[in-house]
């Protein structure tokens, strides 16, 4: 069975990666010309699927020309090198501070196990392949890349990860955004439109850079913005103050709970109670229990991220005065 896709304009697919579940991660195929390219490509698990696709369409695995992971985390690059291995003439574009894991995947590996242990490992993102360094594209800042007379910017997108771009296609007025325009689920829209969450994913959380980051996407108002949790998503200057909020209101309940007994627990549960209050309010179409299914495994994500951000912050020196 075929993963679920959806057609936008300006020749861009949208490819579920089938993790967990339908609607929860995905890919874009964007072509230009006779030539096509990935960004993100979900877990080693995905690659069946995408590879698929594209012989359903009559695509050539020889046609991809570019597989641009936004970030190395494992659900948007998990799969790079064991895809590269199908698509011989695909070259590699990634972040600076992630091309070294994609060569030799050693760390991220042993991260990834660390947090899931390994048999959950295996079953959520497979074998890691590494990348033939030779297939490499390093996107510096404001790195610009002519994918067959089709400009892509990629910029530096600190906030949700260090080793995170988002790419910028004038074509279609939209970014690519990975993680750092947070997460936007279809079965939470309703009335009122999309719901948007951060991500604060360990262990990189930075609210001011990631302020920053939204700034940079705003200046080239943009008509779009393609998430990988999940799909397309437009009203964005409304999305952008949205998600400001919602980082502010990250922290403060984070900073609320800095000493409390049992943090993680109080943490997670104040996190997917101010999700449900957000939820009822723009009247979205689920039940809390719903919701809770839905949320469970971000809600959990994201307050480890916040515990970290807030060991860092107690850790910082404080400032003396005159």
């Amino acid at each position: 069975m075929l993963p679920a896709t959806i057609n936008y304009p300006d020749n861009i697919t949208c490819i579920d990666t089938e993790q967990q579940r339908a609607g929860l991660a995905c890919c874009y195929l964007m072509r230009s010309g006779n030539e096509y390219a990935f960004i993100e490509c979900g877990t080693s698990l995905s690659i069946p699927g995408l590879l698929a696709v594209l012989a359903k369409r009559g695509i050539g695995t020889d046609q991809i020309a570019y597989i641009m992971p936004t970030h190395v985390h494992l659900d948007h690059a998990g799969g790079a090198g064991l895809l590269m291995q199908h698509c011989p003439n695909a070259k590699l574009v990634i972040h600076p501070r992630g091309a070294r894991h994609m060569v030799d995947p050693t760390a991220l590996i042993a991260g990834a196990t660390a947090v899931y242990g390994p048999e959950a490992m295996k079953v959520m993102y497979g074998d890691i392949v590494p990348v033939e360094e030779s297939r490499v594209i390093v996107a510096e800042d404001n790195f610009r890349l002519d994918f067959n007379g089709r400009e892509l910017l990629f910029i530096d997108a600190p906030g949700h990860a260090r080793h995170h771009y988002a790419i910028w296609d004038a074509q279609s007025r939209g970014w690519f955004t990975g993680d750092t325009f947070g997460l936007s689920y279809r079965v939470f829209d309703g009335q009122n439109g999309p719901y948007l969450l951060p991500t604060t994913t360990p262990v990189q959380f930075e609210p001011d850079a990631w302020l920053k980051t939204i700034g940079r996407f705003m200046a080239t108002d943009p008509a779009y913005m393609f998430l990988t949790h999940y799909g397309r998503v437009g009203n964005v200057p409304q999305l952008a103050a949205d998600l400001r909020g919602g980082i502010a209101n990250y922290q403060s309940i984070a900073l609320h709970l800095a000493d409390a007994p049992e943090r993680h627990a109080r943490l997670s549960e104040a996190l997917m109670l101010h999700a449900l209050e957000e939820l009822a309010a723009m009247t979205a179409p689920v039940t809390d229990d719903v919701a809770r299914d839905w949320l469970e495994f971000d809600i959990e994500l994201n307050a480890q991220g916040l515990g970290v951000w807030l060991d860092k912050q107690a850790a910082k020196p404080v400032a003396k005065s005159a």
